[in-house]
């Protein structure tokens, strides 16, 4: 069972201006001559932490982490003007551009996996690799799943404890009563509609539950980044038209790629990854057993880092 590399320090750290409104946090660590890796964190509205550093062997990557616009420690804080799908490509692009990045190997799970694929979709040329974890293609289906009517038959407790933050008369549509509150100028109402939103999805990401993922959730300043993100997001159908990426896979064929799935993922359900799979039958598919939907979980844990290893070792026969 392969374990999280040790913990490991950037050697480089940048605040990239992409827009006149926002700046984003960019970190370099490992090898600054070796394969260049780029994490794609989740959410919309997650950020890296130290632990995006730990799936792969600095001796071989060099492991670029960024925070997209409105979350972690990029600028400004949950703003939500100026931030969409397309917004964050040609962020990733202009990444790659200021680093002087001639291909890369995407790392990204949940929504990152959507943005990877896009990115790939719209920059072929650019993607040494893909590796993805817990596969989000961002349909309706996808979204309603979590929100309306899928998860919530599997946690009926936590989904008590989401959908009671909302008056009854404004049950018939969530989404729309949490984003009138995480978009409004009350600011304890924002607050208080951030924890309720970021602790269901918290609750629904584990197969066993964490009181320590829970309290990354719902931790004041990640809160209110998560939840007013991913409503804007999730809003606007994640600014794509439906089944988007499926129905543009030929455009990555020739990519190699790796899906990494937990068998109980609530969050983002296997079926995605299938429906990814057999349209991308080049990629590997690896149902993790006994997992859910974090990375952080032991058997998903040594699947992903299995990948970099192995994209590594094609990598270096190729070249």
């Amino acid at each position: 069972m392969q374990i999280l590399y040790p913990e490991l320090k950037p050697y480089q750290r940048h605040q990239l201006k992409v827009s006149d409104q926002h700046e984003l946090y960019v970190d370099e660590a490992g090898n600054v001559d070796g394969i260049s890796v780029l994490f794609v964190h989740g959410g919309p509205g997650g950020a890296c932490d130290a632990s995006s550093r730990r799936f792969y062997d600095p001796a071989v990557y060099r492991i670029i982490t960024f925070d997209q616009r409105g979350c972690g420690r990029s600028t400004p804080h949950g703003e939500l003007g100026n931030n969409t799908t397309q917004d964050l490509i040609a962020d990733m692009e202009k990444i790659r551009e200021f680093l002087q990045v001639e291909k890369w190997v995407l790392f990204g799970g949940s929504w990152g996996s959507t943005l990877s694929l896009l990115y790939a979709q719209f920059h072929p040329s650019r993607v040494l690799a893909l590796i993805l974890r817990g596969i989000f293609l961002c349909r309706q289906c996808d979204i309603d799943w979590l929100y309306k009517d899928g998860a919530r038959r599997i946690f009926p407790d936590y989904w008590e404890e989401f959908e009671s933050h909302i008056p009854e008369s404004e049950r018939g549509d969530l989404l729309q009563a949490y984003h009138d509150r995480l978009t409004g100028d009350d600011e304890l109402a924002r607050m208080a509609a951030a924890k309720h939103w970021s602790a269901w999805e918290g609750n629904c990401s584990k197969l066993r539950p964490s009181r320590e993922a829970l309290a990354s959730f719902t931790k004041p300043h990640n809160a209110l980044a998560l939840s007013r993100i991913e409503i804007h997001y999730f809003m606007n159908k994640g600014f794509i038209d439906e089944n988007l990426i499926l129905e543009n896979l030929q455009l990555i064929a020739d990519i190699p790629g790796r899906i990494v799935h937990g068998r109980y993922d609530m969050v983002c359900p296997l079926d995605n990854a299938l429906a990814l799979h057999q349209q991308w039958p080049t990629a590997e598919l690896h149902i993790v057993r006994e997992s859910g939907h974090s990375a952080s979980e032991p058997g998903t844990v040594d699947a992903l880092i299995r990948a970099t290893q192995d994209i590594a070792k094609k990598l270096e026969r190729e070249s």
